[in-house]
């Protein structure tokens, strides 16, 4: 009797369940995003938005440096397109052969569309060319992200870059 009655017990604790799973849970859906934006970084002068924290050298970008950084994010590359949010983390200068990176990146967007949501990156960006790096998560309208992203400089001075990204991503 005991086991009649615990195997009663069990099936009433699991009728939620069953009922849940019969209509009242949606599947989420995953969708695909491809999304373009600008980075604008200042390197020197009074705005500056990038600053070496720790390394052998805090003057000049050498191996063993970590710099962090709080960039604008914008629609276009011109500094004076729409402003759409922040980028903000840290780079390392990792490569004894070269000046490559490896950095960490959230893309915290404040404005328009993707207000409130976030894209964080990881990876190597190479001494020059394209840097290909992976999204490794998202919040927001971007939860669960994941695929990568495509980095350009397209501009460069003494005191500042432009770089434009290209994400493609898959997130629910």
């Amino acid at each position: 009797m005991a086991m009649l009655d615990s195997l009663y017990l069990i099936c009433l604790l699991l009728l939620p369940f069953s009922s849940a799973s019969a209509g009242g849970i949606r599947k989420l859906e995953e969708k695909q995003t491809h999304i373009k934006f600008y980075f604008h970084e200042i390197i020197s002068g009074p705005n500056e938005t990038s600053f070496i924290v720790a390394g052998p050298d805090l003057t000049s970008h050498v191996f063993g440096d970590i710099v962090i950084f709080d960039n604008a994010l914008r629609e276009g590359p011109d500094p004076s397109s729409k402003l759409i949010g922040r980028a903000q983390g840290t780079s390392i200068l990792a490569s004894q052969s070269d000046s490559s990176i490896l950095s960490a990146i959230n893309f915290v967007f404040t404005q328009g569309r993707y207000n409130g949501s976030t894209i964080t990156i990881f990876g190597r960006v190479p001494a020059s060319g394209t840097a290909e790096r992976t999204v490794i998560g998202g919040s927001g309208l971007f939860r669960m992200a994941r695929g990568y992203t495509i980095s350009n400089v397209v501009n460069a001075s003494s005191d500042s870059y432009i770089i434009e990204f290209n994400f493609h991503l898959l997130h629910y």
